[in-house]
């Protein structure tokens, strides 16, 4: 089902063609932490106190009849929690016994329009508006969450085209411009009239779900972050964005996991303001998940989303190993995964720990496997500036395309600091034998048909794996292919200059 979405009105407000950010002023502790309840809201209890709802919605220039449907959100997916039929004359009734979760929800009608509303405890309330422009003309009777929800939007709507006027006005001009400087203080002042307006609402309505809901979504105050003459401290800038990024996310709330905030900024927080690498992905990930160790839901949430976003059998990080390792073993434990029963939580670290030995950074292990003559041969032994670990299966398609570019590879630098350490696995000796031949593999080869020897020391996902090794038996790069071996070479060596 297409949804066409309203609530990017209402959750976030950026000034159109500009870099300026919305500031919030929220009570902070010493460590610069925003102070919330200190109370975990668990919706489900929550849902056990509210009323029975009968919400009507009163549409004018509806007709035609039809169903109309109530969208709920949870985390990252939407889904149907209720649907009710559309009256000739435009109402539409939702009225049962049971509550509904609170949260954020969608009534989507029959021509893909929709409107917002929050639902907490008091779920008898009615929403009356026109299909010409649902949000101007909307009246709300018994809910302040949507009254206050509406108010927001209809002032944001206002605010809208004075931002746009203020870009055009800023187009063209410099930093250090005093017409610039004047342009920017208009800009401010509508910053400041915003951050007012919201402001008044949080503090008259400091347990409200709209309160919870706007405040997460509004983006850190980062007018710090310019110089005196209105230029961009990029550095500076980048950084508190990301520092900041949660302070008005109140992780004591679980309804905010029934709004579509918490997803949209995870993924933001995680894929965008995160540095694609695995030591900054690891890093920030733990960062926040140490936020919310003490809040089930949340921990439950943010740990699955991030091992599942940087499944190593998917990702195209040079290392999505790390990023499960770590977090496997930091989250996914008897005492923290609640979620998992013994067996799974037993299988994930199980897999994390074949992975551990073989990260990115990490002393390359040492193995000691059989050879084509039957003698243990010492990865260590290799005296090479750099080394392939270079594991392979003879049956394997990739393999059969990515070996003998090794083999052109291995001839043009054998004599330059370049050797190779074949491991073959999930094989046999005679096939083994027989593509060693067929593709000419002038490298030392091994196999130990048990895999005893490689087990828990180089991870295989998929075949075939590519480890590379610096001077220090360093583990600098993995799951390369062929034609990217010599560019790591080179950033190494860059490195050390």
């Amino acid at each position: 089902m297409r949804l066409v979405l309203l609530f990017a009105i209402a959750i976030f407000f950026t000034a159109c063609g500009s870099n300026e950010s919305n500031p919030l002023t929220n009570q902070t502790s010493e460590q610069g932490q925003p102070q919330y309840s200190s109370t975990y809201l668990d919706n489900k209890k929550r849902r056990e106190q509210a009323e029975s709802p009968n919400i009507v919605f009163q549409i004018q220039g509806l007709t035609g009849g039809g169903v109309a449907n109530l969208i709920g959100t949870f985390e990252d997916n939407n889904y149907r929690m209720d649907s009710a039929q559309i009256s000739p004359t435009g109402q539409i009734v939702f009225k049962r016994q049971e509550a509904y979760i609170p949260g954020l929800f969608y009534l989507v009608l029959p021509n893909n329009l929709n409107l917002q509303l929050l639902i907490d405890l008091d779920q008898t309330f009615t929403m009356t508006t026109s299909l010409v422009n649902i949000a101007k003309d909307m009246k709300v009777e018994g809910s302040v969450d949507n009254q206050l929800l509406y108010d927001a939007m209809r002032f944001e709507d206002g605010q809208r085209q004075l931002f746009q006027t203020n870009a055009q006005k800023m187009a063209g001009l410099k930093p250090g411009d005093p017409n610039y400087l004047q342009v920017k203080a208009e800009q401010d002042k509508l910053l400041d009239d915003r951050m007012a307006f919201l402001n008044k609402i949080f503090k008259e309505n400091p347990t409200s779900l709209f309160t919870s809901f706007k405040r997460a979504g509004q983006n850190p105050d980062l007018r710090d972050c310019y110089k005196p003459d209105g230029s961009l401290d990029t550095a500076k800038y980048t950084y508190n964005y990301r520092n900041r990024f949660w302070n008005g996310t109140d992780f004591n709330d679980e309804r905010l996991l029934y709004t579509p905030v918490i997803s949209k900024m995870l993924n933001r927080y995680i894929t965008e303001l995160t540095p694609q690498h695995q030591d900054s992905i690891v890093k920030y990930s733990i960062s926040l998940v140490d936020k919310v160790t003490d809040k089930p839901e949340f921990l439950k949430y943010f740990a699955n989303w991030i091992v599942l976003h940087y499944d190593p059998k998917e990702s195209t990080l040079m290392d999505p190993q790390a990023v499960f390792v770590n977090m496997i073993e930091r989250y996914f434990t008897y005492d923290k995964a609640f979620w998992s029963d013994s067996s799974e939580v037993f299988a994930l670290q199980q897999r994390a720990y074949e992975m551990s030995a073989s990260l990115v950074g990490k002393k390359a292990p040492e193995v000691n496997v059989p050879g084509t003559d039957g003698k243990p041969i010492s990865l260590y032994a290799k005296k090479a500036p750099y080394v392939v670990v270079y594991m392979w299966n003879p049956e394997c398609e990739h393999c059969a395309e990515q070996t003998p570019k090794l083999v052109t590879l291995y001839n043009q630098m054998k004599d330059k600091g370049f050797d190779v350490y074949g491991i073959a696995v999930n094989t046999d000796d005679a096939a083994w034998r027989a593509a060693i031949k067929k593709y000419g593999m002038p490298w030392t080869n091994v196999f130990d048909p048990t895999n005893k020897s490689i087990y828990g020391k180089y991870y295989v996902d998929n075949t075939p794996e590519v480890y590379l090794l610096d001077s220090d038996r360093t583990i600098i790069a993995k799951n390369l292919n062929v034609d990217q071996i010599m560019t790591m070479i080179d950033k190494d060596k860059a490195k050390r200059k």
